[in-house]
């Protein structure tokens, strides 16, 4: 363990060495017990005898109460702090992901979707509450970077993994594994954590803004209305990935499971990259506001390009933009916390990551309903590819134009 001292202006507080990455591998852990569902649709979509807007209302049921919990989770963790709330929330999304396993039929799926989501919503305010209060501003890009990589990882593992596993031994027993194995990260967590949090039970920090106070700064309104725009691309490809590899372009199970991967394989090396490369151009002088908007806004329009050319292109030029999408996700991840735990400071960087992300969590409902529908009504992906890069042209409006400076709000009148 070592001495931080808070931001925020508060005594020293102690910081153990482990909880960056047991923050990554929470979010990896997240991820993979979210998209299983994803990675299982071809499978349940014949056993169950499911149409494909079934499947995209099963995706976006998780989003019905992640998008409220987000708000639940930014109280809670100012209430019980930070350490707690994320514990609690790895513990109800584990438990729901093993009852998956057992679910019978589309109701039951949904309603133990609703349940992972309410879990899960604890990751980002809570990871973004810890970040924004023990770390400097040009060392946030790095951190979140390597929770980038826990997000991209998530599903590269479980698109690879649980779709070997999957196409070897069906979908239910692999649900079971991977609700069982998420439960294990809280021994780990709970001895780095013990000492931390009970510091933060003991000596709270200041009382953070209220919900409505952020929502008064236009700054706010930037960084959900990017959030949103970035989340869109990135739901659509991580919930309709396998079932457009498989369906759409003729892949096999296993096939689809290596090439998605992949994809989330180079999404990850680019979180890392840009993270650290980030937080060096702002060590060299550069400010926050030109580093984080310059690079969020160039993921952006990458993702743009990708998506039209898949909308366009034949198979092999899909794939190979879908790998470009996957690089240029890794621009954005590492940004889209860092500039909302800048803008809002240590003091409310847990509530405001939770309003920011409750926007973002809305692509996560539209998304998969929006491809579903269009996928039903035309027999193909093209049209839902080219609102993919329109959503995504729309997000450099939000961080480039309605976000007038990277830089921590005032607080006073509030």
């Amino acid at each position: 363990m070592t001495a931080i001292t808070d931001r925020a202006g508060l005594k020293p507080v102690e910081l153990g060495v482990a909880v960056v990455p047991l923050l990554a591998l929470a979010v990896f852990i997240n991820y993979v017990d979210r998209g299983n569902l994803a990675t299982a649709a071809p499978l349940i979509k014949d056993q169950l005898h499911l149409s494909a807007t079934q499947i995209g209302l099963l995706l976006s049921a998780f989003f019905w109460s992640y998008m409220p919990g987000q708000l639940m989770a930014g109280w809670l963790s100012e209430r019980i702090n930070a350490y707690r709330t994320l514990a609690l929330g790895l513990a109800i999304w584990s438990v729901a992901t093993i009852a998956s396993g057992l679910a019978g039929g589309f109701m039951s799926l949904i309603v133990l979707r609703i349940v992972l989501g309410f879990g899960e919503s604890a990751a980002f305010p809570c990871s973004s509450k810890l970040l924004a209060q023990h770390l400097p501003h040009d060392k946030l890009g790095a951190a979140n970077g390597l929770i980038g990589v826990g997000l991209a990882l998530g599903p590269a593992f479980g698109t690879f993994a649980g779709g070997l596993l999957m196409a070897r031994l069906g979908w239910r027993p692999v649900f079971l594994l991977f609700g069982l194995v998420s439960l294990l990260w809280l021994v780990p967590w709970l001895i780095s954590t013990r000492e931390a949090s009970a510091e933060a039970t003991r000596a709270p920090a200041a009382p953070a803004p209220s919900f409505r106070a952020i929502l008064a700064k236009r700054e706010a309104w930037g960084a959900s209305l990017g959030h949103f725009c970035n989340n869109y691309a990135f739901y659509f490809v991580i919930s309709w990935l396998p079932l457009y590899l498989v369906k759409a372009r003729g892949f096999s199970v296993s096939h689809m499971a290596e090439v998605g991967g992949l994809i989330y394989v180079v999404y990850a090396a680019s979180s890392m990259t840009v993270g650290w490369a980030t937080d060096r151009w702002m060590q060299a002088g550069a400010s926050a506001n030109l580093v984080r908007k310059t690079t969020i806004c160039t993921g952006l329009m990458l993702t743009a390009g990708a998506m039209m050319a898949c909308a366009m292109g034949d198979a092999r030029t899909s794939v190979i933009s879908l790998f470009v999408a996957g690089a240029a996700f890794g621009f954005g991840t590492p940004n889209i916390f860092a500039i909302g735990q800048t803008l809002a400071g240590p003091v409310a960087a847990g509530k405001w990551v939770a309003v920011q992300n409750v926007f973002g969590s809305l692509a996560g409902i539209i998304a998969p309903i929006i491809t579903g529908a269009v996928v039903d009504r035309t027999g193909q992906f093209t049209w839902a590819f080219a609102i993919a890069a329109a959503m995504a042209l729309l997000g450099v409006a939000g961080w480039g134009l309605v976000i007038r400076k990277v830089a921590p709000v005032s607080w006073a009148q509030a």
